[in-house]
């Protein structure tokens, strides 16, 4: 084994260090299993008329290439039935594209939207959203959200800084958008009405509001909404500018908001719904930056929601020092050097709820400057901490741990992108993943990656009471099975390897009674072969459900996980790693299952790096632990 395990380890770091970019980067592809960006990055150019046809063709190859026998496409591969926000958005963006709607594949697929009771049916807000804008559904069907939202003081009992941070930048055009009633249709595509059985989208209607609006905060919103019907002009004109300006505020140096793609692609239909020409600068660099984030994907081309940049190569860097690669050598010094100069210097939407902010933080993207989050921080932290020792870069690594030692909720557990912004009200609103999309509230993998830093980095343990309070919600938030759920990955898997790998690094006694459990857990879900699997389905019922197959990824975060709370290997932990050993750098289900999750039921990730860094860490990991050098 310890042949074989010096082997595997080695020929991960060489393909890791060959990946490396010339300044010290690692660029690997980030890609939705979903189609909801290409298909709407297809509406953008039609209705914005860009002569833009290799990309079209790409797009179009893409989404074809991913369509299933049935005519439906799914947001994740074992997702059974298809999905139909996914076929609908897929629908229109070949339609958008110029395919023929009489073409045998739009005709399966228009079928399938059928078969799944049309239009109507469609559960994600973005996909509902999006079919405003090219009028396929009425805006007076949408949300009763006021413009004038953003109008108030963060005093106010309700207000637009208690949605979080990511829905905030969608929201902005949104709401924009739905003021005024702006449609791109392009005249040569009608409104299907043949693909809606009934004409009333029910799933946007008023009455579905009522017993919220009825009684508590949710009621001002409709007397808002009333009231903005009747508002003088110059009030509703501050609104529109408030929007605009919170929109203009946050583009990225690459022109894109918050550097996403969803997002600025709701801004350029919003900026234009408010005056702005298809030629002006910020949209002609909004198209430009969103052009930047294309890659090759299943044969054609996707439109990657963001870059992952600085986190690929935080977790690549520290994979590399965990494998035994001196602090001194090139590849850590030239990624220790790019994170450096991509460490934030300016506040963000962050401070609001932080007393005496200062920045310090790191964001997930190449152009991230003003959106850090907690998790690529503890992350860039980490990858920087071995030239801390040849005392390099103290500054930034005291600036970044102030940054996160500021962002602990009252909860004792840490949130991705603000502190304290989970107000309950936002859970109320009945739209399909509004808890997820509209909150940012702490959550178990988030809080022990955070503690597996601040013990194994920093040096920390429970006698520190901040350390101890997120230990404590840990304990809290653990499932009845012993797991954990993971916000940010796929899923109880993801989220007892973080809380288990944060507990162990803090020290906490390995025989507490939680702790054990899951461990037993863990043991009890190892597949035959030896590796783990999970199915994104888990994210969407909230319970684990096993995929019928291992991946090298899940498979590596649950080896790492039981390495880190056992004194000496076993069977298990054997099996797992034999499992890696003999998947490593291989093709397939097996390394190509999304593991990154972004909206419950509707947006999975694949990250191309994962199938490297992690691997690399878990068997390093576990050679460092049981099978020490002499």
């Amino acid at each position: 084994m310890r042949n074989r395990m010096n082997e595997g380890i080695s020929a991960l770091v060489q393909q890791l260090q060959r990946d490396q970019q010339n300044n010290g980067s690692w660029r690997y592809g980030f890609t939705e299993s979903g189609m909801m960006t290409d298909a709407n990055f297809l509406i953008l150019i039609r209705t914005m008329e860009l002569d833009k046809p290799e990309i079209v063709s790409g797009l179009c190859d893409r989404i074809l290439n991913r369509q299933l026998a049935d005519g439906s496409w799914n947001v994740y591969p074992d997702e059974t039935g298809g999905n139909l926000s996914a076929t609908v958005e897929c629908y229109f963006g070949l339609l958008y594209a110029g395919v023929s709607s009489d073409e045998p594949m739009m005709l399966r697929a228009k079928e399938a939207i059928v078969r799944r009771g049309g239009i109507r049916r469609v559960d994600s807000l973005l996909t509902k959203f999006m079919l405003a804008v090219i009028g396929q559904i009425p805006w007076t069907r949408f949300f009763p959200i006021p413009l004038a939202l953003l109008m108030l003081p963060v005093s106010s009992p309700i207000h637009f800084f208690q949605f979080s941070g990511y829905a905030r930048v969608h929201m902005a055009p949104m709401l924009l958008l739905a003021d005024r009633h702006k449609t791109f249709q392009a005249p040569e595509i009608p409104v299907l009405n043949e693909l809606q059985p009934t004409m009333i989208d029910n799933s946007l209607d008023d009455s579905l509001w009522d017993p919220y609006f009825r009684s508590g905060l949710l009621g001002q919103l409709k007397q808002w909404a009333a009231a903005w019907k009747e508002a003088p002009s110059a009030f509703k004109q501050r609104a529109t500018q408030t929007a605009e300006r919170y929109m203009l505020d946050r583009i990225e140096p690459d022109g894109t908001l918050y550097s996403y793609a969803s997002s600025t692609i709701f801004m350029i239909y919003a900026l234009q719904a408010i005056g702005y020409d298809r030629s002006h600068p910020v949209i002609l660099r909004a198209i430009d930056g969103i052009i930047a984030f294309l890659r090759p994907d299943s044969g054609g081309l996707h439109l990657q929601t963001t870059t992952s940049t600085v986190w690929d190569t935080a977790l690549a860097s520290h994979a590399l020092t965990q494998a035994g690669v001196p602090p001194h050598h090139p590849s850590i010094i030239q990624a220790g050097n790019y994170l450096l100069s991509r460490q934030h210097t300016k506040l963000g939407d962050w401070q609001l709820h932080v007393k005496n902010p200062e920045p310090g933080g790191w964001g997930f993207s190449d152009i991230n400057t003003i959106n850090p989050d907690v998790d690529d921080t503890t992350a860039a932290l980490r990858a920087i901490e071995p030239l801390r020792q040849t005392n390099q870069h103290n500054d930034a690594a005291e600036r970044g741990l102030h940054w996160i030692l500021s962002m602990q909720n009252d909860d004792g557990g840490w949130a991705a992108f603000e502190r304290n912004n989970n107000h309950p009200l936002m859970k109320w609103i009945p739209l399909e993943g509004a808890e997820a999309a509209a909150t940012d509230p702490s959550s178990p993998d988030l809080t022990g990656r955070t503690l597996e830093y601040l013990g194994r980095t920093v040096g920390l343990s429970g006698k520190h009471p901040f350390v101890n309070r997120a230990c404590r919600y840990l304990y809290e938030t653990q499932e009845q099975d012993g797991s954990w759920y993971g916000r940010w990955g796929v899923c109880y898997i993801y989220g007892t390897w973080a809380a288990l790998t944060g507990l162990s690094a803090v020290r906490e006694p390995l025989e507490h009674p939680q702790i054990v459990k899951a461990i037993g857990w863990l043991l009890s879900i190892q597949n035959p072969d030896g590796g783990f699997g999970e199915s994104c389905g888990s994210d969407r019922i909230m319970r684990y459900i096993p995929l019928q197959y291992s991946t090298l990824v899940q498979t590596a975060w649950a080896l790492d996980a039981l390495v880190s709370v056992l004194d000496s290997a076993n069977e298990a932990t054997d099996r797992a790693a034999d499992f890696l050993l003999r998947h490593l750098l291989t093709t397939g289900s097996v390394t190509s299952y999304p593991t990154g999750a972004g909206l419950p039921g509707h947006i999975y990730s694949r990250y191309e790096s994962y199938p490297l860094i992690w691997p690399l860490l878990a068997l390093s990991q576990y050679r460092s632990k049981f099978f020490p050098s002499p």
